[in-house]
């Protein structure tokens, strides 16, 4: 007889599948651009002028039958919801999703309008940890065979960016640590480059999604360790493959929610400026349209949006509201997170030039 615990682990794995079939109506969807793609030349765009990008993230809880029943109903209703924020000009700029798995994301991209899609890592890519000999520990990689951890990989990393402005290339980096059931989706950290126009040099923006905690079914030891593994994975992707001096925005499901151990880890291996975190400091900055409990409410949510300034692009969040919470405003509950929506003010910085001194 099989063992019980087995069976959660394959059900769990079929949870997070990125195979279900599409539904039989729905039009095929575009080609998303991955890695593979070849990187388009950047030309800027119009007179150089400041400009406001509204960034949106989003865990669709997109995970298939027969784990989770009716997600293919709520998936496309996230996308007629985008689809109806476009037909009255409040659509985010860029989307980053994240639990992207089940056949029915195709259609709720499809739906939304996005003109531009990326996708993550897939479920064959693997990387290395390119972690430094301090960073990596004594981590044994399959220890709870019961909990889903040497199974394979049985899904993509459900990373995907919708966006309004062309996409100039893809990166990507599946993350070689991981704990429990966590393991069957092929998890990792996805950066692309954005050609906005009024802007002299591309946007960069980043999505992720980290090891979860109780969700992953082992010790919470086990999973806070492969957690810090994958921040340390993420700051190394970051710092390698990142351009240098471009304008960065970076968001995703970071599972840090009431765990700060988890949110300084992942600051000290890639310190950005959480935006949660500067319009409650600085109150007068930003209209924050979300609820602030506590002393801390960056840590009152697992999904964060952050950003760093640019050499010629500097970035300052002014706006901050939630999507998709039940709310007059925000629009039916269709996942088991709400979405989080940013919109920044990107404005070039004047490059001085100076004579040359005279001899």
């Amino acid at each position: 007889m099989i063992d019980r615990r087995v069976l959660t682990a394959v059900f769990a794995a079929i949870l997070l599948t990125g195979e279900a079939a599409l539904a039989q109506d729905a039009p095929p969807p575009r080609e998303p651009q991955t890695e593979d793609t070849p990187p388009a030349a950047f030309h800027p765009i119009g007179p150089m002028r400041p400009v406001e990008l509204s960034v949106m993230t989003y865990n669709v809880e997109g995970l298939p039958w027969p784990v989770r029943a009716g997600r293919g109903s709520k998936l496309r209703a996230i996308g007629r919801q985008l689809a109806g924020l476009r037909e009255k000009g409040l659509e985010p700029d860029v989307v980053l999703l994240q639990e992207g798995f089940s056949g029915e994301v195709d259609d709720l991209i499809e739906l939304s309008g996005y003109p531009y899609v990326a996708k993550g890592p897939r479920k064959k890519q693997r990387d290395g940890s390119q972690l430094t000999r301090e960073d990596k520990p004594r981590y044994k990689r399959v220890k709870y065979r019961r909990k889903g951890e040497g199974w394979g990989k049985w899904g993509s990393s459900g990373l995907w960016v919708l966006s309004n402005h062309p996409i100039n290339w893809v990166k990507s980096h599946a993350y070689h640590y991981c704990a429990g059931l966590d393991c069957l989706a092929n998890k990792g950290v996805m950066l692309v480059s954005l050609e906005v126009p009024g802007l002299p040099v591309p946007v960069e923006i980043a999505d992720t999604h980290l090891n979860s905690k109780g969700a992953s079914g082992v010790p919470r030891n086990r999973n806070r360790i492969a957690h810090h593994l994958q921040a340390a994975e993420l700051g190394r992707f970051m710092g390698t493959d990142r351009t240098p001096g471009a304008p960065l925005i970076v968001g995703g499901d970071f599972n840090v929610m009431h765990a700060p151990d988890r949110y300084d880890y992942v600051m000290q291996r890639y310190p950005f400026e959480v935006v949660s975190q500067v319009c409650f400091q600085t109150p007068d900055s930003c209209d924050a349209r979300i609820s602030a409990d506590g002393d801390a409410p960056w840590l009152d949510t697992q999904d964060l949006i952050g950003f760093k300034q640019g050499d010629q692009v500097a970035i300052r969040p002014i706006q901050v509201e939630a999507r998709f919470d039940g709310s007059a405003t925000g629009g039916p509950v269709l996942s088991d997170h709400d979405a989080y929506e940013v919109t920044f003010r990107l404005t070039p910085v004047p490059i001085l030039s100076f004579p040359p001194p005279k001899h």
